[in-house]
């Protein structure tokens, strides 16, 4: 992609490699996502699809 310089290595030698900490994160967060998303369309495969789409028409005062 790039080629790394010696201020990057120094960086990554003292901070850590920041870009790579990241990737992994929004990866595990993406799995837990993906995760809780299909367990949650198992599960009630009756809930609305948006919160202004109600089940049932509001009742009149």
């Amino acid at each position: 992609m790039f080629q790394q310089t010696p201020v990057y290595d120094r960086l990554v030698a003292e901070r850590g490699d920041v870009p790579v900490q990241v990737r992994g994160e929004a990866d595990r967060i993406h799995r837990d996502l993906a995760q809780v998303l299909r367990q949650t369309s198992t599960s009630q495969p009756s809930a609305p699809q948006s919160v202004f789409d109600p089940k049932a028409p509001p009742t009149a005062l």
